[in-house]
């Protein structure tokens, strides 16, 4: 399998005014599932819209603005809020708040007074008053919050404002027992109240995945178009590793005008992962053309083009277009291991090696204790044997620092690079001996990785071919070979692989040829025979066994 990039979803042109108002709505509720980040950007972005109260933005930016201990800044918003609608309560409960962390609690009193005054019987306000005293000072102000808890419950004691409050206090008290039974009270109370579910499926995420989903399931079933209901199912299924059904709500969240743009990259990262190429590819090339330089998603157009053979033709004008917007600024336009991966194949199909290698090589140097990278590098100057000088050398060197940096090299890896030095050797004559030493340290360690295996000691004679002098040439890798011929026949013949079938042969060609030049045709016959066991059709061995 190829890999390849990322994505980001279209807005929908121009939004009505009830969207801008979802929006607004949806900061409140990522406020109260205390999600603070993601309700500031929401009430942000919906602050100057039509159709957004900015006595209610302001009074949940306030609050955010006193979470990050800004309080001057939380004070601007109280005020605006004040300004913009002064009969909207919470806004006097936010300076009431600021006055009793400044220890003032005399004024305080006043502000909260004025909020209870414009409450209306509202049992949120009062309960936003609990909060406040609660905030500062669980223990000083217990009366003054079970007063106000008592208030709440006396004007509506359905309203869920008051279990998830009550529930948060469990929370703190570490009671998750408790905590989950007022959360549940609350949803019971408000089948829509989102901030309820999610804090109740909170609960379980570690402990039961399942029982999460499928209280998030609940909500969305009765408010089917939260933004919060629906990123948290997402989010839940992702946590879970089910990237299926996490990509299918992110499907349907994406599309959520309240949705996030750092969660675009994550349903892109869902449909590449979880197979679905021609769906990612398409969502990557719609994203390109609302913003063609958005660099994420020329990444994961060219990751899902690449699983895609219909489309072949485009795989290296695409991924030459991405080096190019990376070389212009490598630093905001970064790429994954996956990118260099990818790319350098492209390029090295295209019989591009310089760049590839140059590619992989900065990759290695932004990735070094990746090690995918390393072994990468290695193919690409094993493809470009004839064309970049010691090559072969080069793939050696690549390997070793795959080998080096992976925590437990398998047996193959260590008959790889044994490989690569071996060829090394071969083709650079003058440094042999050097590259067949080194060679010879691998295959004792893919030995001791896969005892009694024939491998390692066809290698051995193998180099001591290469290292014989021309008279010696027959007969300097008879001892290995034998022993490797001993372990090859210990391998039941059903599970033989091609290889070491292919191995072998050579190497029963090579004792039969030894044994006659020794005067052994007994021997020598034996050898040729167990040659055509392996191949039987083959005519000129036959013929010349039967000679014998």
């Amino acid at each position: 399998m190829k890999f390849k990039g990322i994505i980001t979803l279209c807005m929908c042109g121009a939004f009505a005014l009830g969207v801008s108002a979802q929006t607004h709505v949806e900061g409140q509720e990522y406020f109260k599932a205390d999600q603070f980040d993601n309700a500031k950007e929401l009430l942000t972005r919906a602050l100057n819209n039509a159709g957004t109260d900015k006595s209610v933005a302001n009074y949940y930016l306030g609050m955010i603005a006193v979470e990050e201990n800004k309080l001057d800044e939380a004070g601007k918003h109280f005020a605006a809020g004040v300004q913009a609608n002064p009969d909207y309560a919470y806004n006097y409960v936010g300076q009431g708040l600021l006055k009793l962390k400044s220890g003032d609690a005399k004024t305080a009193e006043q502000d909260f007074k004025q909020a209870d005054k414009l409450a209306k019987k509202d049992p949120g306000v009062v309960i936003a008053i609990a909060r406040a005293y609660n905030d500062v000072d669980p223990v000083a102000y217990a009366k003054q919050i079970d007063k106000n808890v008592e208030k709440a419950r006396k004007w509506n004691m359905q309203n869920p404002d008051i279990y998830i409050f009550e529930g948060d206090r469990f929370r703190v008290q570490k009671d998750a027992g408790k905590a989950a039974g007022m959360y549940e009270m609350a949803a019971n109370y408000d089948k829509a109240a989102a901030p309820a579910y999610v804090k109740y499926a909170s609960l379980f995420t570690r402990v039961n995945q399942d029982y999460a989903i499928k209280k998030l399931q609940e909500l969305l079933s009765e408010n089917p178009n939260s933004a919060l209901g629906q990123r948290e199912l997402a989010n839940a299924y992702y946590n879970k590793g089910d990237y299926a059904n996490a990509a299918k709500q992110y499907a349907a969240y994406v599309n959520n005008p309240s949705h996030f743009k750092s969660d675009e990259n994550r349903y892109a990262f869902l449909l590449f992962y979880g197979g679905d190429f021609q769906k990612g590819y398409d969502y990557a090339t719609q994203r390109l053309n609302q913003n063609p330089a958005d660099f994420t998603a020329m990444r994961y157009q060219f990751m899902n083009a690449a699983q895609i053979p219909a489309l072949k033709d485009q795989y290296l004008t695409l991924a030459e277009n991405l080096v190019k917007t990376h070389a212009k600024n490598p630093k905001e336009n970064r790429f994954a291991p996956i990118d260099y991966n990818l790319i350098s194949q492209e390029l090295s199909s295209a019989k591009k090696f310089d760049e590839a290698v140059n590619l992989l090589e900065e990759g290695i140097k932004d990735n070094p204790d990746n090690a995918a990278l390393n072994k990468q590098l290695a193919m690409i100057y094993i493809d470009a044997s004839d064309t970049i000088p010691n090559s072969l050398a080069l793939a050696a060197k690549a390997f070793k620092g795959y080998i080096d940096k992976t925590e437990e090299p398998t047996y193959n890896d260590y008959i790889q690079q044994a490989t690569f030095l071996y060829y090394a050797g071969v083709q650079d004559k003058a440094n042999a001996s050097k590259y067949f030493d080194e060679e010879k340290t691998y295959l004792d360690k893919a030995a001791a990785a896969y005892p009694g295996f024939y491998k390692p000691n066809k290698m051995r004679g193998d180099i001591a071919k290469q290292q014989a002098d021309k008279a010696n040439v027959e007969k300097a890798a008879a001892p290995l070979y034998e022993q490797a011929i001993a372990e090859f026949e210990t391998i039941a013949p059903d599970k033989r692989s091609n290889a070491a079938k292919s191995d072998a042969k050579e190497m029963y060609l090579y004792l039969g040829n030894y044994y006659l030049d020794g005067g052994d045709k007994a021997k020598a016959k034996q050898m040729f025979n167990k040659y055509l066991e392996l191949d039987p059709n083959n005519a000129d061995v036959r013929k010349f066994a039967d000679s014998l």
